[in-house]
């Protein structure tokens, strides 16, 4: 770990050289979910080749595209696409572009992921706001020697998403006329979707969704003393008793059906972080 401020430095050197603005949040878009980036006001954009140590995303539907710019109000940056264990890169790299938001000023990261449905209370389509998570991943982005400038050695994990943004979100929700749930993800390595006998005993262990990124990304914010608001879009239902083979263009489909959802609850947050001093 002890690279990482330097590549974390020069990384946030190349950015502040087309949008110098201190950031207030970043932002980060799961499969299907890159639309988001439509209501900035974009005044910076970089593919991710274009910064030093930023890997390449080859998860399909992931443009590979950082966006900076002005929502509702806020300086913030948006990751259109996440690189993923799957892909074959360590958690370290994985979840620099974090590290390096923070760098860039943000105290608050957005997440978002598809997700499968274990909870049977909930539908293909619908949006959960994550209350806490599983890390069955095999690996931590943590591991190492811990560089104190970046975060403590042990950093407490009591509540990694953020109380009041979790019930922020689920007002937004109400608001809005849609369901939200709030629950609990379980990170896995993946590519493969689970088994039956998987899927039952991530039910049984207490988990509402599966999916295979964001709990890196919380963890590496929590360390580097960021705040987090995340959001599960639940694109297929994982019941082992009526399991379907997993359809990815539909999968796709219906993320990128329930975006409006995410939008909601990304600019509601947004804006009620406006309204708060810095």
């Amino acid at each position: 770990m002890l690279d990482l401020y330097d590549k974390i430095e020069t990384a946030a050197a190349k950015i502040r050289e087309s949008f110098p603005t201190p950031l207030r949040a970043g932002i980060i878009l799961g499969t299907g979910l890159g639309g988001l980036t439509e209501r900035i006001d974009v005044k910076a954009s970089f593919d991710y080749e274009e910064i030093p140590h930023f890997l390449t995303s080859t998860a399909v539907s992931h443009r590979g595209r950082l966006v900076c710019g002005i929502l509702e109000g806020l300086p913030v940056v948006a990751m259109e696409g996440r690189f993923h264990q799957y892909e074959g890169y360590p958690l370290q790299q994985i979840t620099l572009p974090v590290r390096v938001m923070k760098a860039l000023g943000a105290d608050l990261l957005i997440v978002s992921q598809a997700v499968g449905g274990m909870n049977p209370y909930y539908d293909s389509g619908d949006v959960m706001i994550i209350d806490d998570h599983i890390n069955l991943m095999g690996d931590n982005p943590l591991v190492g020697i811990n560089d104190d400038r970046l975060g403590p050695r042990f950093p407490d994990m009591c509540a990694p998403y953020d109380a009041e943004l979790i019930e922020k979100g689920l007002e937004i929700a109400r608001q809005q006329n849609f369901a939200a749930h709030k629950g609990v993800v379980v990170a896995v390595t993946g590519p493969n979707l689970e088994t039956r006998a998987e899927y039952r005993f991530l039910r049984a262990i207490g988990a509402d969704v599966v999916g295979m990124s964001t709990v890196p990304e919380v963890l590496v914010a929590v360390h580097c003393g960021m705040r987090v608001f995340g959001v599960s879009v639940i694109t297929d239902m994982c019941l082992p008793d009526s399991l379907e083979p997993a359809n990815v263009d539909k999968i796709i489909a219906i993320a990128g059906s329930a975006e409006p959802k995410l939008r909601a609850l990304v600019t509601g947050v947004l804006a009620h972080e406006a309204t708060k001093p810095r």
